[in-house]
C-alpha cells in the first residue's frame, strides 16, 4: 500500500501545459514593464512618492535581478508625465558681490528666452552704442563742449601772460604743464643766456620767480578744474546719450520678464554698468590685437558685455512632465555639479558661465533613481546627499577647492531650492545595515519598498511572464517564443523559485535563458524559439559547469571516494551533500557512519570535535541528542556512545538536513537492522522527533546518474 506522504517521480517537478497559453507565439503580446506578483511592492511605491513632505523619499530593496530598477523607471516615467513642469534656472553675474552669482527662477521654456534676449541684447547695444557716438551731431555736441574748455583755457594763460609780463616773464604751456621764462629787451632767453647775466640781475629774475610761480600754481589749478568740468560734461553728454539707447533695448526685455524682480534688478544693474563703461564700446573688438602677455582684469576693463550673458543652466523646455533621471556615474561633480576652470596665459580663469549641473539639478522637481551599493560606497557623496535633503537647497562646491594647495579663484554661486524624490535601490541587508548605524538615514528614507523575489504560480502571472519575455526579445532584437518555449521557461521559473506553487521573478536569470536559447535558434535558422530549443540551452547551460561535478563522480567510480549503491549495511547511510560552485550547485552522495556502544559520552561528532563543522550542523547534532534522551532516557540515563563520522570529507560540513540522516545511522547500529544502501535520504530533525521535508530534491537526482554509471538500477 502507498504511503501517503510517498511521492511519484512526476511529483518532483512541476511541468507547464503549453495549451493553456492562447497565443502561437510571443510576438503576438504586448510587452510589459510591470512587476509580477509585487502588488505590495507597488502599492507602498505608489504612496511614497504622493508624500509631500520633507524626509519620506524611498528605498526599494528586494533580491538581485526581480526587476527592482526596471519596474521603477518605467512607472516613475508614466507618472511624471502628468506632473507639473519644473522650473528653469540660470546664473547670471552679480555686479554687488561678482564672486556670488545669482540664481534666476523661471518657468519652464523662458529660461532659453531670457539667455537669447540677452545674446541680442549684447550685439545690438554694442553696435547701436558705435553708431550713436559716431554720428555728425554727437560730434559736434562733443567739439562745442572742447572749444568752450579751449576758450576758457586761453583766456586763463592770457591773463597769466599779462601778470607775468609785469614781473618780466612770459609763461607757455605744454603737454607737460606750463613754464615761465624771463624776458629781456622784449625778447624770451635761454637758461645759457641766463646765466651770462650779472649777478644783480639775476637775483632781481629770481626774487620776483617766486610770485610769478605762485600766479602759475593758481592758473594750473583753474585750468585742471575747466578739464574736469569739460570731461563731466562730456561724460554727462556721453550718458544721456547712451541712456537713451539702452533704455529702448532694456526695457524691452523688462516687458517680457516683467513679473521678476531678479531680471528686473539685474537689467538695471546692466544699464548702469553700461553706462559707466561707455568709452569701452566705443574700442573696436578685436581678438588679434591681443596681448601676448597677460594682463589682468583686461576682460572685465575692456570688455564689460561679456558679464551681461545669462548661464542657461537648467533647461527643462524639452521636457513633458517632472523629469526622471537615472545614472551610473556617482562622482562628486556629475552628482553635485561643478565649476570649471581653463588655462588663461598659464594660470586658472573661471567665472559665472563656468557653471555646470549635477543629477540632482537636472532632476530636481522630479524623481533621482540611485544605486545604493554604488552612492554608500562613496562616503563623501553620501554626506554630501544627505546634507542637500536636510537643508533642502543645493549649492555648487569643488572639492578640489578644499583639498589643494593651489590658490585658485573660485565661486561661490547661490544655492538652488531642491526639492525632489530620490529612490535608493538596493538589497535587504545593505537597508538594515543603514537603519540600525546612521540616524540620518532613518530621517530622510522614511518609506521602504520591498520587492519580492517569487510569485503565485496563476495563469494571470504566467502571461504576464510572457510579455515580460516578449519585451526583453524586441529589445534584444530576438525570435519570438512558441507555445512549447513559453512553457519550458515557466518550468525554469517555477524551478528557480524552489517552489511548485511559486514563480521566480528573478528576471535577470529568466531572461539570460531566452537569450542563451534565442541564440541556438539562430544558429538553427530557426525563426521561432520552442521549448526543444529552451531544453537544450538548459542542459548546455549545466554541461558548461559540470567540471568538479564529473570529478567527483570519477572519483567514486573508480572507489577513491566510497559510496555503495546496492545491498544493505548496518549503521551505514548515505545522506545528501550539495556543492555549491558560484552560481551552480549540485547534489553528491557522503557516506555516513555511526559505532555505538555502552558510555556515558553521548554522541561524538567527529567532525564538531575537530572543529570542521559548522554552526547549523552543530545544532543539528544537539537536537539528535535531546530527542534520543527524550525517547530513551525517561527512567534512568543513557547509557550510550555512539560515534558519527562523513567518511572522506576534509572541507567541513554546515546544515542541519543531516540530523535525520544521523539518527537513522544511530538507530540502525544499536538495533543491527542494515540500512538499503541504494538509497540516500536528507531530512533535518526537530526537537520533538519531526522530520520536514526539505527542497533538495532536484540537486539530489546526481544520485540517480551515480547509481547508472555504477551499473545499478
Amino acid at each position: 500500500m502507498k504511503n501517503q506522504f510517498e511521492l511519484s517521480y512526476k511529483d518532483l517537478k512541476s511541468t507547464c501545459n503549453p495549451n493553456i497559453f492562447k497565443f502561437e507565439t510571443t510576438e503576438s503580446l504586448e510587452p510589459i514593464a510591470s512587476g509580477i506578483g509585487q502588488d505590495r511592492g507597488i502599492k507602498a511605491l505608489e504612496f511614497g512618492l504622493n508624500v509631500d513632505i520633507n524626509g519620506y523619499n524611498l528605498y526599494i530593496e528586494g533580491p538581485s535581478g526581480v526587476g527592482k530598477t526596471m519596474y521603477t523607471k518605467h512607472y516613475l516615467e508614466s507618472i511624471s508625465k502628468k506632473k507639473k513642469l519644473p522650473q528653469d534656472w540660470c546664473y547670471v553675474y552679480n555686479f554687488d558681490n561678482p564672486n556670488e552669482p545669482i540664481a534666476i527662477p523661471l518657468a519652464a521654456g523662458q529660461g532659453k528666452e531670457f539667455r537669447d534676449a540677452m545674446d541680442r541684447f549684447i550685439k545690438d547695444i554694442k553696435h547701436d552704442i558705435k553708431d550713436t557716438f559716431n554720428n555728425e551731431d554727437f560730434e559736434k555736441e562733443k567739439a562745442l563742449i572742447k572749444q568752450e574748455y579751449e576758450a576758457k583755457r586761453s583766456a586763463l594763460m592770457d591773463k597769466l601772460n599779462a601778470t607775468s609780463s609785469q614781473y618780466g616773464f612770459q609763461v607757455k604751456s605744454a603737454n607737460n604743464g606750463i613754464y615761465m621764462m624771463p624776458v629781456i629787451n622784449g625778447k624770451t632767453i635761454e637758461e645759457e643766456e641766463f646765466e651770462k647775466l650779472d649777478p644783480e640781475t639775476k637775483k632781481n629774475f629770481e626774487d620776483k620767480s617766486a610770485i610769478v610761480q605762485q600766479h602759475v600754481m593758481e592758473a594750473i589749478s583753474q585750468i585742471k578744474n575747466i578739464q574736469s568740468e569739460s570731461d563731466k560734461k562730456i561724460s554727462e553728454w556721453q550718458s544721456n546719450v547712451a541712456l537713451l539707447t539702452v533704455n529702448a533695448h532694456v526695457n524691452y526685455i523688462k516687458s517680457n520678464f516683467k513679473r521678476n524682480k531678479k531680471i528686473t534688478k539685474f537689467l538695471d544693474d546692466v544699464k548702469k554698468d553700461i553706462l559707466k563703461n561707455v568709452n569701452a564700446f566705443l574700442v573696436v573688438d578685436d581678438d588679434s590685437k591681443k596681448p601676448v602677455q597677460p594682463q589682468p582684469q583686461r576682460q572685465e576693463v575692456l570688455r564689460p558685455w561679456l558679464n551681461y550673458r545669462v548661464n542657461l543652466f537648467i533647461d527643462n523646455s524639452n521636457l513633458e512632465g517632472a523629469p526622471v533621471i537615472m545614472d551610473s556615474n556617482y562622482s562628486y561633480p556629475n552628482i553635485f555639479g561643478k565649476l570649471e576652470y581653463e588655462n588663461y596665459y598659464g594660470s586658472l580663469k573661471t567665472d559665472y558661465t563656468m557653471l555646470k549641473p549635477g543629477l540632482l539639478h537636472i532632476a530636481n522637481g522630479g524623481y533621482l533613481i540611485m544605486q545604493a551599493t554604488d552612492i554608500v560606497s562613496n562616503q563623501y557623496c553620501y554626506e554630501t546627499l544627505k546634507k542637500v535633503l536636510r537643508t533642502k537647497e543645493l549649492g555648487i562646491e569643488n572639492p578640489v577647492d578644499q583639498h589643494s594647495s593651489m590658490v585658485m579663484v573660485s565661486l561661490k554661486p547661490e544655492p538652488i531650492p531642491l526639492n525632489l524624490k530620490v529612490i535608493l535601490i538596493g538589497n535587504e541587508a545593505l537597508y538594515q545595515t543603514l537603519i540600525s548605524v546612521d540616524t540620518d538615514f532613518r530621517k530622510l528614507f522614511k518609506i521602504k519598498v520591498e520587492f519580492e523575489d517569487d510569485a503565485p504560480l496563476t495563469l494571470e502571472n504566467m502571461n504576464k511572464l510572457a510579455r515580460v519575455v516578449e519585451g526583453f526579445c524586441q529589445t534584444e532584437e530576438l525570435p519570438p517564443l512558441d507555445r512549447s518555449g513559453m512553457a519550458k521557461v515557466i518550468e525554469f521559473a517555477s524551478r528557480l523559485a524552489n517552489d511548485q506553487t511559486k514563480l521566480s521573478t528573478r528576471f535577470s536569470e529568466i531572461t539570460q535563458i531566452v537569450g542563451e536559447a534565442a541564440t541556438l535558434a539562430r544558429l538553427r535558422r530557426e525563426k521561432v524559439i520552442t521549448g526543444k530549443i529552451v531544453d537544450e540551452a538548459l542542459a548546455q547551460r549545466i554541461e558548461r559547469v559540470q567540471k568538479y561535478n564529473q570529478k567527483y563522480l570519477d572519483m567514486i567510480n573508480n572507489s577513491t571516494l566510497l559510496i555503495d549503491t546496492e545491498g544493505f549495511k548496518v549503521g551505514q547511510i548515505n545522506g545528501l551533500t550539495v556543492m555549491s560552485i558560484g552560481d551552480y550547485s549540485f547534489g553528491l552522495p557522503a557516506r555516513i557512519t555511526a559505532n555505538t556502544y555502552v558510555g556515558k559520552n553521548g554522541i561524538i561528532d567527529i567532525e564538531r570535535e575537530v572543529e570542521m563543522s559548522g554552526s547549523s550542523h552543530s545544532k543539528g547534532i544537539l537536537i539528535l541528542s535531546g530527542y534520543l534522551g527524550e525517547m530513551f532516557a525517561q527512567d534512568m540515563p543513557l547509557s550510550l556512545t555512539a560515534s558519527l563520522c562523513f567518511e572522506q570529507l576534509y572541507n567541513g560540513v554546515d546544515g542541519d538536513s543531516a540530523s535525520s540522516t544521523e539518527l537513522y545511522a544511530i538507530l540502525s547500529s544499536l538495533s543491527g537492522i542494515p540500512i538499503n544502501q541504494s538509497n540516500i535520504q536528507a531530512s533535518f530533525l526537530v526537537l520533538l522527533g519531526f522530520c520536514p521535508s526539505i527542497r533538495i530534491l532536484d540537486t539530489s537526482l546526481n544520485f540517480q546518474s551515480l547509481s547508472h554509471s555504477l551499473g545499478n538500477t
